[in-house]
């Protein structure tokens, strides 16, 4: 039996006998061992393989390697065999594109000499590379891969909603996502159970790291890699569109020694961005800031940040009774999930430790009963938490393409505005990518503790009582703000219905 060590020596021999097709197709694999000339099988094939050569007039000898070996070593003859064929299809696909964007993913390819080089010329490899430089330049976040019955699909996920990028045979689709596994150090062989892993590609000097998660499903393997920032590619709060009053009112209590702030809202409302930006900008070399996140999406120089490991026993709760130990000014929890992070978080905050986290509650005065529900007491809240934050991701109106939405009028009576108002909707071109949308901008609500509230919290108080209490004291609501959005022609009522404009 050959070891996998050996195979990895195996030199390809593509050569251009008679029924070499045919023999890739009855899995006999011809190669050479140390100059010599062998046909590779396996046990799993072993009889289709032996079928086939006893047929031929073939003189090599036969070595019987194991399945995950073979199946490495077919994969390559495989990448030969498409070569052709997959020059083809990326060449067909790039013409769809814009000119110049072709000329730059050309370009690319020919002279990248970071995560594409001579020695890795294979069409499978060009074109996985193809996928991260073109997820970077359209600014994409997450890159889905995904198996339907009869093609494959490959589509970015762009200010928050997904975008069709290509179609793909599901052969060709099927080496991707081995390719894939084998930079993220993942088992090719296995496609039964899910896999996560990591990799890092160099793109114009900058290092990327890539979150990878395998998924099966009935029609094979999906994948879908998480793009994960550098510090310096945190946007400020100015730059994240979060209006000047929230702003300084949020400053004003990160300031504060002791006490919790919480940022909440749906997935990918942006609320680990705007923690990150909150902490950039509280940042002192006389603070020990220490994080626990899962995972870590913005890698910094200035914060100690702990990756969250839950097979060795590394939650949020255990990484957060860990940190307290380690004599933190302020810590930032990535997400309170349960009852025990809960307190020990509210415990932090009552001991002279300023604690950042998010929640998961659609408005910001939900948080309170949402951490009621979670076991804390009513005066711990009261006593610990300073404010909380719900915000919202809206995708702007891209101002090239955009014109009036003269149907969506009609509707804006049921929304609480004039049915004269002039609104836009999205239409496309190149500019926004053909999506009629060109970046996104937060909105936000502050809710903060005050007298009012903490007297409340000494009875059972809805979330009904709680919004009227926080708008008496001028909080200004999420659907006023998209409102203001619609009404300023920054976005369409279709995508504040998409946000939760009802």
């Amino acid at each position: 039996m050959l070891t996998n060590e050996l195979v990895h020596n195996l030199d390809l021999l593509p050569k251009n006998r008679e029924g070499y097709h045919t023999a890739l197709k009855n899995y006999a694999l011809f190669s050479t061992i140390d100059d010599k000339d062998v046909i590779v099988v396996c046990e799993e094939h072993l009889a289709n393989a032996f079928d086939f050569i006893s047929k031929q007039d073939f003189s090599d000898d036969v070595v019987i390697v194991d399945e995950i070996s073979f199946e490495r070593l077919y994969n390559r003859f495989i990448e030969l065999r498409a070569d052709l064929s997959m020059s083809e299809l990326v060449s067909a696909k790039q013409t769809e594109l814009d000119n110049e964007e072709e000329i730059s993913l050309t370009e690319f390819l020919k002279t990248s000499s970071d995560i594409l080089t001579s020695e890795e010329s294979a069409p499978i490899i060009k074109f996985v590379n193809s996928l991260f430089f073109q997820a970077i330049k359209k600014k994409a976040s997450d890159i889905h891969i995904e198996l339907h019955e009869h093609k494959g699909e490959i589509r970015y996920r762009i200010d928050g909603v997904l975008i069709k990028h290509i179609e793909l045979d599901k052969k060709i689709m099927a080496l991707i996502i081995s390719r894939i596994k084998i930079i993220s150090e993942l088992d090719i062989s296995e496609k039964r159970i899910p896999q996560d892993g990591r990799t890092s590609i160099k793109l114009g000097g900058r290092t990327l790291d890539i979150r990878v998660s395998v998924l099966p499903t009935f029609y094979g393997e999906r994948v879908t890699m998480r793009i994960l920032m550098q510090s310096e590619d945190i946007p400020t709060l100015e730059n994240l569109g979060i209006s000047s009053a929230i702003k300084e009112k949020l400053h004003e209590l990160s300031q504060n020694s002791h006490g919790m702030i919480l940022v909440t809202g749906p997935t990918g409302s942006g609320k680990s961005t705007t923690l990150h930006s909150l902490l950039q900008k509280i940042e002192d070399p006389n603070k020990n800031i220490i994080t626990v996140e899962d995972p870590v999406e913005y890698k910094s120089d200035k914060i100690n940040q702990i990756q969250v490991n839950t097979k060795v026993g590394l939650t949020f709760a255990s990484g957060l009774r860990s940190i307290l130990r380690q004599d933190p000014d302020i810590i930032m929890v990535g997400e309170i999930r349960d009852s025990e992070t809960a307190q020990i978080a509210t415990q932090a905050a009552l001991t002279g430790h300023l604690v950042l986290s998010t929640l998961h509650t659609n408005r910001a005065h939900s948080a309170i009963n949402r951490l009621v529900d979670m076991g804390l007491e009513r005066f711990l809240i009261s006593s610990s938490l300073l404010g909380v934050m719900a915000q919202r991701l809206v995708r702007k109106l891209c101002d090239e393409c955009k014109i009036e939405d003269e149907i969506a009028e009609i509707h804006l009576p049921k929304f609480e505005m004039s049915s004269d108002t002039k609104v836009f909707k999205a239409v496309g071109c190149k500019h926004c990518n053909f999506t009629g949308y060109s970046g996104r901008q937060a909105v936000a609500e502050l809710f903060t503790m005050n007298k009012d509230v903490m007297t409340a919290l000494k009875n059972d108080v809805d979330d009904t009582e709680l919004e009227k209490i926080a708008l008496d004291h001028g909080m200004i609501t999420l659907k006023e703000q998209l409102k203001e959005m619609i009404q300023s022609g920054s976005t369409s009522l279709d995508e504040a219905l998409r946000i939760g404009l009802h």
